[in-house]
């Protein structure tokens, strides 16, 4: 209690802290509920930042201040009532930075907002609110003049995926290359294919626009009482992305039968009717500035990112499980098959989906 107080003592916050206690399950950061005493002061949440995973957190937090600033001013401009539950509040130190280093890690504070809660649930009532609520915050970012950088370099960029990939293949440190020769091949011969977005930025088609890059429906809090959506949190990887970042990796784990790890492969199965959900609230919200290619190409975002997420673990696999925790020695590898099981399924949908984005413009 002493160590967090002195910490908060760096924070310009109201009210006096009564209590400080563990808040959610977080795997990246250590999260912390403060509350205040009085009826006017708001209760706050403290986070230690995982600097191991974002090395640079000058950076970090400044993509975050640029996106709550401009998504508040937006906000206002539009009359929006309960503004502060609208978007996540920072609180400065008396630096006047965002976070605070006390010599070992660094921290930060942000208003708690009351009366509210995240979901677990995957059906197409929340899908639809997370499609619309991901979609109105890249709408609202879509203006943003000033720079942001990229959290965690190369996050989503498919070429440097498969030349991790490749490396692996060469490398073959733990001498499993062999055994997993067909599921090598199968990928590779898609490869070309899959680095689609790459190549149309590289050609002036696609832009790269303010992406949440962390797309689940528990990074969205919604009203306690009514239900509706209020706004999107965890905001550490916000930054330039292909706007497939949102839309393809929500779909990679909402519209999929069976969690990424599934052994029986008979158990996965794509949602169609998640993923229509999901790309109705998103081109409700969005629509107004994407691009005729961003759109041509969501079947495609759908199919890259569970494509994407089986080369990186079979990359962990070939390389001796040096990233990824697992619980048994075939881990990654039952990984990669499943994840490769909903790649084909979705690959061999594309018309499909095609056709139901089409009847939703």
């Amino acid at each position: 209690m002493k160590n967090y107080n002195d910490i908060l003592s760096h924070f310009s916050l109201k009210g006096e802290v009564a209590e400080i206690k563990a808040l959610g399950n977080g795997l990246i950061n250590d999260t912390l509920k403060v509350t205040t005493a009085g009826p006017d002061s708001p209760d706050y949440v403290l986070q230690r930042i995982n600097n191991n995973i974002f090395k640079d957190v000058d950076l970090l937090q400044h993509n975050i201040d640029v996106t709550t600033s401009h998504i508040r001013a937006k906000l206002e401009k539009a009359g929006v009532a309960d503004l502060d539950r609208k978007v996540l509040t920072f609180v400065k130190t008396d630096t006047g930075k965002s976070y605070y280093f006390d010599g070992e890690s660094y921290w930060r504070v942000s208003v708690f907002i009351p009366d509210s809660v995240t979901h677990e649930v995957v059906d197409p009532q929340y899908s639809y609110l997370a499609g619309k609520g991901f979609g109105e915050f890249q709408a609202m970012l879509a203006d943003v003049e000033e720079t942001l950088d990229e959290t965690i370099p190369d996050f989503h960029n498919m070429e440097f995926r498969l030349k991790q990939f490749n490396d692996a293949i060469a490398d073959d440190k733990a001498g499993r290359v062999a055994e997993m020769k067909e599921l090598i091949d199968a990928l590779l011969e898609r490869g070309e294919k899959m680095c689609a977005a790459e190549q149309l930025h590289r050609e002036g088609k696609l832009p790269k626009r303010i992406c949440h890059c962390d797309t689940k429906v528990n990074n969205m809090l919604f009203d306690a009482h009514d239900n509706s959506f209020l706004c999107v949190i965890d905001l550490d990887t916000v930054m330039p992305s292909y706007i497939f970042s949102d839309y393809g990796d929500f779909l990679r784990t909402a519209a999929n039968t069976a969690p990424e790890d599934e052994p029986d492969l008979t158990k996965i199965h794509f949602r169609p009717e998640i993923f229509k959900a999901f790309t109705q609230g998103y081109l409700e919200s969005a629509r107004s500035f994407l691009t005729p290619v961003e759109i041509e190409y969501l079947p495609y975002a759908v199919a890259l990112f569970p494509y994407m997420q089986c080369v990186r673990f079979l990359t962990d696999y070939l390389n001796g499980d040096v990233y990824y925790k697992i619980q048994y020695p075939e881990h990654n590898k039952v990984r990669s098959i499943a994840q490769f099981e909903l790649f084909r399924q979705v690959e061999s949908l594309q018309a499909e989906l095609a056709d139901t984005i089409k009847s939703l413009i």
